[in-house]
């Protein structure tokens, strides 16, 4: 190791900073003499908890990479290909060796790391990379000017989710497991139902409904969530949080484009709202846990229960800005299963019925209660001093108080991105607004923060300009979906469901009653009802080899613009429009960069004038890629917002710059049927299925639009907002510009810059006039 190395080394000792992780093996019988006697997920499982934890070390922020920027972000990197199928478990025995040593050995421990992450690094191959091949994924997120019609606003749904982990074990006492003194207090609560009357031992619950009818179980279900609630008083120091249980399964709640009803959920006591009485309406920013019942047990499955809590858990995504995960729960007859919604998709714990495993029922009511705001998902980052919202950060050695002004986008996908800007100000400087965006990229493609400061060293003009970005640490962990939000639960032993799929659940563990569950602490058994359970042996499902994760990146932006279509004139979103085009030029030349998803929330238009020429300028460079590596790949991805893709792309083709030209033409086409001079939107039926429909029929949709000029003349005339009509000569003649003699342009045609900047000019000039 290089005398620079070891400086760091020996400047920042590791010293506590893996205790945790040898506890937890100490407590296992995990020893470098046992490590070759243990089986292949459990090294899976430690080498992963292992990666993380040595990347969370200031040593390895410090100390440089082998590959990338630093030795953390190989590790990070290196994290998800653990659990692949062709991972080699012996790999990573030395560093566990090393880690779980005796004595602790500083150097041989990074030393290890090194040749783990040389070993389980590829280099890089001039073949399709997984950077290139970004596979196109719809998300609800992407359901802007729909009616968010129910039949394919689920079929959206599925597919966002795509496979589901069902039955995760230890999935209570990850997410319950920090709330000081539950675990007896659940006992002692348990103890004083069963004292009471409350849990008869042949017949569990006292009052629950024989048919498990829907009303009968709702006033059951609030009822014994408020006894147990007042039993637990004064078993927790610490004020439980002012969290109502809400049965209103036929009152809509307010802050849904369409009318959604919930059967019954925990509800934020603390937010206002004049209509918080009894058979009122909430609002979805007060929904804390989502819950959903069903009478028949047999509705326990993903596609069933899982997608009514699914759809739930997305609306509180979109009223919430201050969402991590969402936590929820559904009771099928009595079978009770919780559920983790974050923006890989979901996973759920073992069934367990309530009269049996009545432990875990209160376990699991009084987590709810008493769990933090952190504990059930909220961001801690985002802290509230006297009503006023705000983030720190480290910039130039030194803290910045940004203040939280307001939400400019809040995406309403599940898993994805689920991108969040904030428009923002230096605390003392409001009068300088910054855009801050958190996003959730997987942790193998380029950070958007290095490209946004890349751009903005070479000069790049329309394109946002850079400030600040960091990657987001929670509880002192890089805040990523597999480490920090699921905390490290293992899904290669659960049932895997892809929705469309087989929805027969099965206990996921050999030996586990039909619960699912074990009881939390052998001394409560005599407070439990003594009925018989009949164990099942099923066998295990492994989850796929190749685990996704996602982590979150922060990134502060010095220009501030709201969205191209709600430009306030004509002329403004003309010259709008030429500016966004020439900021993809110059991202092209002077930084050899392709942005690859041009869309209407990705074009701004410019409302800081005081120190920028801009009038339009372009957003978001998350799907941006090195052209020449694109060339070089061969890649044929699919990137973009669907209904904004261009012909090509749709059908396969390599991504190019032409295909981001016609993007543009798509926007303006979109924009002139769907909204008026106010950024006003509408649902036109027409255009409602382009979100939807497949790939290749899109594309001849599409094709079909503009590939006879007088039928695209009358589709203007017909579909054209009155305010845009005027446009309509223009847009004509970009199609012209774009699609000659009404096919797909091919060839790469640089002039095709310079021709829509001129149609662009040519308008714009007749609106200033």
């Amino acid at each position: 190791m290089d005398e620079a190395r070891s400086k760091i080394i020996e400047d920042h000792p590791i010293g506590e900073g893996l205790a945790s992780f040898r506890s937890a093996c100490e407590s296992k019988g995990v020893s470098p003499a046992t490590l070759d006697d243990i089986d292949r997920q459990v090294l899976q499982r430690l080498s992963y908890n292992l990666i993380w934890a040595l990347g969370d070390l200031e040593a390895s922020q410090l100390l440089p990479a082998s590959r990338g920027e630093n030795l953390m972000r190989d590790l990070i990197r290196l994290g998800p290909s653990i659990y692949s199928t062709d991972f080699d478990v012996n790999r990573t025995k030395p560093l566990l060796r090393a880690a779980l040593a005796e004595t602790v050995n500083d150097a041989l421990i990074w030393n290890s790391a090194y040749r783990a992450v040389i070993e389980l690094t590829p280099d890089p191959q001039p073949i399709a990379s997984s950077v290139t091949q970004t596979p196109y994924t719809l998300h609800t997120g992407a359901c802007s000017n729909t009616s968010e019609n129910r039949q394919y606003l689920d079929k959206v749904l599925k597919q966002e989710l795509g496979i589901i982990h069902v039955g995760v074990q230890g999935f209570r006492e990850k997410f319950f497991g920090g709330v000081a003194g539950l675990e007896a207090a659940s006992a002692a609560v348990l103890q004083k139902c069963t004292e009471g009357g409350l849990l008869l031992n042949n017949d569990g619950w006292v009052g629950w409904p024989e048919d498990a009818n829907e009303d009968g179980v709702l006033c059951w279900l609030v009822e014994t969530i408020n006894k147990l609630t007042a039993f637990a008083t004064g078993y927790i120091s610490t004020p439980p949080a002012r969290r109502q249980p809400v049965a209103q399964p036929n009152i809509s709640i307010l802050g849904s484009v369409g009318k959604r009803k919930m059967d019954i959920g925990f509800f934020d006591g603390l937010i206002s709202n004049s209509n918080t009485r009894k058979g009122s309406r909430y609002h979805w920013r007060q929904v804390i846990v989502p819950g959903e019942l069903k009478s028949n047990p047999t509705a326990d499955t993903p596609s069933q229960a899982g997608l009514d809590l699914a759809r739930y858990a997305r609306e509180v995504f979109a009223a919430q800005d201050n969402r991590r995960y969402v936590l929820g729960f559904t009771l099928c007859g009595s079978f009770m299963r919780l559920w983790e919604f974050d923006r890989l998709g979901a996973i759920a714990s073992e069934k367990f019925d309530i009269h049996e495993d009545a432990l875990q029922f209160v376990y699991t009511i009084l987590g709810f209660i008493w769990a933090s705001d952190t504990e059930l998902g909220f961001d801690p980052t985002i802290l509230t001093v006297d009503g006023q919202r705000f983030i720190q950060i480290e910039r130039n050695n030194q803290t910045e108080h940004l203040i939280l002004d307001r939400v400019i986008r809040c995406s309403s996908c599940i898993a994805g991105r689920a991108t969040i800007c904030w428009k923002a100000h230096r605390k003392g400087s409001p009068q300088s607004p910054l855009v801050v965006k958190d996003s959730w990229q997987y942790t193998e493609r380029s950070e958007e923060g290095e490209l946004l400061h890349e751009t903005t060293a070479k000069g790049v003009v329309n394109v946002a300009r850079h400030y600040h970005h960091e990657t987001v640490r929670v509880f002192n962990a890089v805040d990523d979906i597999q480490g920090n939000v699921r905390k490290g639960l293992a899904i290669t032993t659960t049932e895997d469901h892809q929705h469309g799929g087989s929805d027969m659940l099965s206990t996921p563990q050999q030996g586990h009653s039909i619960a699912g569950t074990k009881r939390l602490s052998s001394q409560t058994d005599a407070i439990m009802p003594p009925k018989k359970r009949q164990a099942h042996s099923v066998p295990l499902t492994k989850a796929p080899g190749n685990v996704q994760n996602r982590i979150r990146r922060r990134i502060i932006m010095s220009d501030y613009g709201k969205p191209i279509y709600k430009a306030g004139s004509h002329a403004t979103l003309l010259r709008a429009f030429k500016d966004c085009i020439q900021g993809h030029q110059s991202l092209r030349s002077e930084a050899g960069l392709l942005h690859r998803d041009i869309s209407i929330n990705n074009m701004m238009v410019n409302e800081k004038t005081h120190d920028s020429p801009w009038t339009g300028f372009l957003i978001d460079l998350d799907y941006s890629i090195q052209e020449a590596q694109l060339l070089a790949s061969g890649a044929r991805d699919r990137t973009g917002t669907k209904a904004f893709m261009a012909i090509g792309v749709l059908r396969g083709e390599q991504h190019s710059f032409m295909h981001d030209l016609e993007s543009f033409f798509w926007v303006l086409f979109w924009i002139c049927i769907h909204y008026d001079g106010l950024g006003r939107g509408r649902v036109v039926d027409e255009f409602d299925k382009w979100k939807y429909v497949a790939m290749k029929p899109l594309a001849v949709i599409k094709l079909g639009t503009v590939a006879d000029e007088e039928m695209f003349r009358q589709t203007m005339a017909d579909y054209f907002t009155d305010y845009y009509k005027p446009l309509a000569p223009y847009v004509d003649k970009l199609r012209r510009a774009v699609f000659s003699d009404g096919t797909v342009n091919k060839a790469r045609n640089e002039g095709l810059y310079s021709l829509m900047m001129e149609i662009l000019d040519e308008a714009s000039e007749k609106w200033t006039n």
